[in-house]
Order: structure tokens, then sequence, then C-alpha cells
């Protein structure tokens, strides 16, 4: 999906490493404050990626972690704990143990009853800090906020000196959107459980909550299906260019899963239906109107493929394997694909979709598919995902919002992570054009598409195809610095967003990969320490 076309959950709705890939992708330096003459706790204070709904500053006022610091937290609220001790000990070399209850210096509360369950309230003095939310959702994401205000250096795995400081104030905070997103694909590269969730850490940084996975494709596919064997020992063997492929096990998806829950992202499994399957059509001859299996496929064309829309077989083929990824998702939702299905007929493709629609259903998930599929008026509920260019497909997406479709928004101009940053990008493509951090930045969810209700919008979504990428570096490449701009529009409040406020705390966030051993491109729209 992202070659050859101008491409083009239930919501909270929205509020009034290495040098060696790139020129310029960083591997070491050290922390800049936000301006000549501001200290470096003023300037953490106003540095948070993506920017909190309201802040208060004490000055003068700061708390510094010592030896001797303890973290205490609610009953329910000790994972969130755990995890934070987790990311402050290897960098400040403190024991920082952990209790349940009681008194401490960095304290964790779930006691903000009816408030956002993703949203917060910070508080630090002299004395203490004090994060405070009404579900440990909300105490996430006020870690990722919290690790912000101390040191670069915090990031780091290694012991230093310090002081770990955090600057005296108040942030309250909570998301613009619901659905934050981040999509990986894993069928044209494939990338090992260790690979991904390292990318669910990352993302987790900027408050992403979902991660769309595309796991099957032409190139090939990447789930373990026991009913049907094949599709991985067959299908999953190889890649774009002829790699060596791979794929996950039901056990592998799980602990993907798994760990993707302990930082409060949910996983989106994408199988791409009904083109995007010669991986599929290879692995088994009855998936395909002739009875004949084409050879596995490693280029980079899309639009040829396809199940056959009239045989029953491909109707029993979709509903195992959706009971069997269903059964392994806990997350509401399933990604039915539906782009790009150049080789059926129009009258052909609302004939599959009549009948692949309630198979996801029967099994429990919601549908979300390419904003192709809307012409075939998925219920209400469904959630259709635009993936346009300079708001192509305007008319269509607003009679699907008027039918109570749920609109998902990644852009391909704006939010497609693959898409090189300039023409002197080594990685990547260029179809839907060169994309900037201001690019990605540049537009708002809520006015993208005329016509569209500004309720309608369910959130946002960063993809990151893989035809030229293959390692995490390269991912990490095209990620950073641009998948914190989409973040920040699906979190922060509208009226915050600011290019030259945004450019200036994002060039905090340089420091902070390099701690933490992250590469990133160093776009020269920003002015990094």
């Amino acid at each position: 999906m992202s070659l050859t076309s101008s491409r083009p959950f239930r919501a909270r709705r929205v509020r009034a490493t290495t040098a060696a890939l790139l020129t310029g992708v960083l591997t070491a330096g050290a922390l800049s404050t936000l301006t000549p003459t501001a200290t470096a706790a003023d300037s953490r204070l106003h540095q948070v990626v993506p920017a909190p709904e309201a802040v208060q500053e004490t000055p003068g006022v700061e708390f510094e972690l010592t030896a001797g610091s303890t973290i205490s937290a609610d009953p329910g609220a000790t994972e969130v704990a755990g995890y934070l001790a987790g990311i402050l000990r290897p960098s400040t070399g403190f024991e920082l143990p952990v209790s349940e209850g009681g008194a401490g210096d960095v304290v964790l509360r779930l006691d903000d009853a009816g408030a956002d369950p993703a949203g917060y309230r910070l508080e630090v003095t002299a004395e203490a800090i004090t994060l405070r939310a009404g579900a440990s959702e909300g105490l996430f994401h006020g870690v990722q906020t919290l690790r912000q205000l101390l040191p670069a250096a915090i990031e780091s795995p290694r012991a230093g000196p310090g002081p770990w400081t955090v600057p005296g104030g108040q942030i309250t905070d909570r998301p613009r959107y619901e659905h934050r997103a981040a999509g990986l694909d894993v069928a044209r590269h494939f990338f090992g459980v260790e690979e991904v969730k390292r990318y669910v850490d990352q993302i987790a940084r900027y408050k992403v909550n979902f991660l769309r996975l595309h796991l099957s494709d032409d190139q090939g596919w990447r789930i373990q299906i026991n009913s049907w064997p094949r599709l991985t020992e067959h299908g999953g063997s190889t890649a774009v260019g002829g790699g060596p492929g791979g794929f996950y096990t039901q056990e592998d998806y799980s602990e993907i899963v798994a760990h993707a829950a302990s930082r409060h992202v949910t996983i989106i499994p994408e199988i791409d239906t009904p083109g995007h399957t010669n991986a599929a059509l290879s692995s088994y001859a009855e998936l395909n109107c002739d009875g004949v299996a084409p050879p596995l496929y490693t280029g980079i064309e899309v639009g040829f493929s396809s199940l056959c829309v009239d045989e029953d077989i491909t109707y029993e083929f979709l509903d195992d394997v959706i009971r069997e990824i269903a059964a392994l998702t806990p997350g509401p939702y399933l990604h039915l694909g539906g782009d790009e299905a150049d080789a059926t007929t129009d009258e052909q493709y609302r004939a599959f979709m009549d009948r692949a629609l309630p198979i996801v259903r029967k099994h429990g998930k919601t549908v979300v598919g390419w904003h192709e599929y809307a012409k075939a008026e998925p219920r209400a509920g469904s959630v259709v995902q635009y993936w346009g260019t300079g708001g192509a497909g305007a008319a269509e997406m607003a009679a699907a919002a008027a039918r109570g479709n749920e609109l998902l928004l990644s852009p391909a101009d704006k939010s497609y992570l693959d898409m090189k940053y300039d023409e002197s990008t080594e990685l990547g493509l260029s179809w839907a054009g060169f994309i900037e951090v201001a690019d990605a930045y540049g537009w708002d969810p809520a006015e993208l598409l005329p016509g569209v209700p500004a309720e309608s919008v369910l959130g946002v979504e960063a993809p990151m195809w893989t035809e030229t990428l293959e390692t995490s570096a390269h991912v990490e490449a095209m990620a950073f610095p641009r998948l914190p701009a989409i973040a920040e529009l699906g979190w922060s409040p509208a009226a915050s967003h600011d290019w030259e406020s945004f450019r200036a705390r994002l060039a905090q966030q340089g420091p902070r990969w390099e701690a933490a051993g992250i590469g990133y491109t160093r776009s020269p729209q920003i002015d990094w320490p």
C-alpha cells in the first residue's frame, strides 16, 4: 500500500544510531537549554512533547532525586511505579524502592475520580513529586512527562553523576483524541519481536496508544495461522528484494501484545484484503480463481493481486484467519485493509466486503479499513482510515461520517513516516512527496477534510511502510523527529499548536534520544543543541 496512488474504538471527542545510516543521524550529545538566558529547570518545564494542556511554573523551586529517594504508589498503581523506577535506576544508580501506600518522595495516586482516564495531574514541590490520575493509563502518560522534566541523561543506560532535578510547578493534561496511533509494516520487511517491542517503547514516550501491525501483503505473511500453516511456511519465507522473510508464532504475537499492553499501547492487527494478497495466493492454490498458485513476489508494485471473490473457500479462509487472530488480540479493532484492490471491479469489491465485514464482527472486533472500503458502506461505528493526499476524497469521507463511520486520519503527504524528508534522504520513498518536520506538524485533523465534522474524527496515525527499511535503525531515522509531530497533533489542544514553540521543544528531545541510543535525522528545520 503506499506506492502507486496519491493515497489519498470508540473515541473521546475533539476538545476546543546511527550515524552510518544518513548524514545527520546522531549518537551522542549534551543537553542544552531552550534559550541562552533560561535555566535548565525553567526550560525543561516548558519543553514537554506533546505539549500539555496547562503548565504552571513555580519559580525558584525544584525537587532533587537523591540516593535516599523512595517511590510510593496506591494499590493499582504499583506496575506504573515499577516502570518509573526501571527508567530512573540505570542512569541515577539509585535503589529507588517502590512501596504500596504510605509516604514517598515520588508518589503515584489513583484518586482523580471522574477524570479522563488518559489524563493526569503532576505537581512538583521542593519536597515531593505527586502524580495523580483516575486510571493507570493516565499515570503512565504522566510518567512520560516526568521523564522529560529530568535532565536528558536520565535516559542513559549508564549511571551518571546528576544532579537529578525537576523544576517546580504543576501540569494538568489530557488527550485531544483517544486514538493516537503509529503503524509498522512488518510484511515488506520482517521485524522481530524485540524490534517491535523497541518501537512500542519509543512511540509510548510520546503518548501514542495504538500500534497497527501490517501483518500480510504481497511480499510476506507474518502471523502463524494454525489452520492454514503454509501461510507462514511458504508465504512468510521471503521479503522485498528476496530476503529471508520471517514470521511470528502465535506465542511471539502474544508476547508483543502483552508488552504493548504494559506500555498502554493496543495492537491493531491488519490482514490486508482482498488485494495485497499474493503471499496467501502463493501459499494456497485454492484461493485463486483459476486454482493456480502464483510464485512468491519480492517487488514493490501494488494492485495486481486479489482473493477470489466468488468462491466460498475465500470466506472460509477469512473466517479461520480472523478467528485465530481475534482470539489472540484483546484490543477492540481488526484492520481488514481494503486498499488498492485494482484487480477487482467495484461490484466485486462490494460483494467481497458484504461477506467479509460480518466475519470480523462475528469474532467480536470493530472493523477498520482503508478509506476505499467506505464505498461498501460499512455500518455505523466502523472505522474508515483516510490515507489520501491533498484532501482528495473529502466528499466520500463526509458521506462516511454522515453514515456514522468514525474517521482515522493518516494523510500520506503529511503523516507517512516512510516518505523522504527531502531529495537527499537515502531511505524511503517519495510518491506522496517529501515530508519535512514542518509538513508533518502543519495540519489540523479537525480541518483536514471539508465537510467532515470534527466530532467524526477518531484520531490520527503515523504509518511506517518498509519497502526500503530493513532495521530498527532505519525505522528510527524515519520516525524521529517526525513521529512526535503527529503525536502532538493527536494529544495536545488545538489552540496550543504553534510551529515555533514545537520546533524549540523538539530540539531538546535530541539529547534525550542520544542518551537513550535512539537514532534520528538532524532535520535542518530544527535548531538542535
